[in-house]
């Protein structure tokens, strides 16, 4: 049998008895399928579900989530992390419904120029939604045409994608596209897993070309690896009566749009955290704290990776006395920070990942859920 025969044959055999349930399997509706796909681009299944479940009852039509004000959406979305696919789905939703009339576009092409939509997402959209023949090509795609057929092209390189994306094209069953995708996906993400795969048991392996050479583990191969850069950021918590000091962080910089405490970022943490409180008080109120300004503490530090970065933030915490007037504060404050209830932080404005563990871990004495 022709190998490539024998492999689309064996993968829909195989994904009639393993079926993962998914609340969007099985999907028509272009919205909701897009909903998904835009959940999972970076985002682990299980971890997605309730997302999409809690967005969709938020936002049950694209006229609902195009009408949300984005703070809000940002706010339901708080926890996923990469936040521009948030704000991409927010103004893709808009534009359908003011552009569009509020139909989701029918074609591969249309769909391909919705922002925040890429060659898999439009692919996945369009076989799932409409039975159009697009092959879905992802990293668990990569990992299994590369160990089926043996393929040593790195597959971060410009060239992977034509040899990979031809093959993957040659592969799909046009006559259920959306069958084949889902089940090539469930597969990368079951059985032909990155490490360990449980080869003795796919119905794939007597044809497999890294199973033959014992080049499993090698495959796919890619041509360098990505370097994460340090970043260190030292927090300032003023608290004064019932209030706290915010800003929105600015574009061109991670958690675009996400509101935190007044920041002061450094090359290093100094190995004794002590010194940080005063060189916070310096920077924020170079004329001076209010008098009788006192140090509740310092925080450990948090560390939260992200794709390009690692961010490591301690916090300081700060009393403001009481009998100080707030626009007084305001006024000697340096920067554009504004003045907000405690609660607000948790209950209504989206924050980073890493402010959100330093909030969990004050839960009791600030009354947080």
């Amino acid at each position: 049998m022709d190998k490539r025969i024998f492999f689309r044959e064996q993968l829909l055999l195989w994904h009639q008895n393993h079926h993962r349930p998914m609340p969007w399997k099985g999907e028509r509706d272009p919205y909701k399928i897009w909903l998904s796909e835009i959940i999972l681009q970076q985002t682990r299944v299980q971890q997605g579900m309730a997302y999409y479940e809690n967005l969709l009852a938020a936002y049950p039509d694209i006229r609902r989530l195009a009408e949300a004000p984005e703070d809000e959406l940002l706010k339901h979305w708080e926890g996923l992390g990469y936040y521009s696919r948030a704000r991409n789905l927010h103004a893709t939703a808009r534009y359908i419904a003011e552009e569009c009339g509020g139909k989701f576009p029918d074609t591969y092409e249309a769909i391909r120029q919705l922002k925040g939509v890429g060659d898999y997402t439009a692919a996945a959209i369009a076989s799932f939604a409409y039975d159009l023949p697009h092959a879905v090509l992802d990293g668990n795609v990569y990992r299994i045409l590369a160990r089926f057929f043996g393929l040593d092209t790195p597959i971060d390189t410009p060239a992977a994608k034509k040899v990979f994306g031809q093959l993957a094209d040659a592969l799909l069953d046009t006559g259920q596209p959306g069958a084949y995708n889902q089940a090539i996906m469930d597969f990368g993400a079951t059985a032909c897993v990155p490490k360990s795969p449980d080869c003795g048991a796919c119905p794939l392996h007597t044809q497999c070309e890294a199973f033959r050479s014992g080049r499993v583990a090698a495959l796919p191969i890619k041509s360098k690896k990505l370097a994460k850069t340090d970043r260190y950021f030292v927090y300032a918590v003023f608290y004064h009566r019932e209030h706290i000091w915010v800003h929105q962080r600015g574009e061109r910089d991670i958690w675009q749009n996400l509101y935190e405490f007044p920041l002061l970022e450094l090359a290093a943490l100094p190995a004794d955290t002590g010194s940080l409180p005063a060189l916070l008080l310096s920077q924020f109120f170079p004329g001076g704290a209010p008098p009788g300004t006192r140090l509740r503490g310092i925080s450990k530090p948090y560390r939260q990776t992200l794709s390009h970065r690692v961010v490591t933030a301690v916090f300081c915490e700060f009393d403001f006395p009481e009998k100080s007037k707030s626009a007084d504060i305001q006024n000697d404050m340096a920067g554009d920070f504004q003045k907000i209830e405690h609660f607000k932080l948790k209950k209504i404005l989206a924050v980073p990942r890493v402010i959100d563990w330093f909030w969990q871990e004050k839960d009791i004495t600030l009354r947080f859920i």
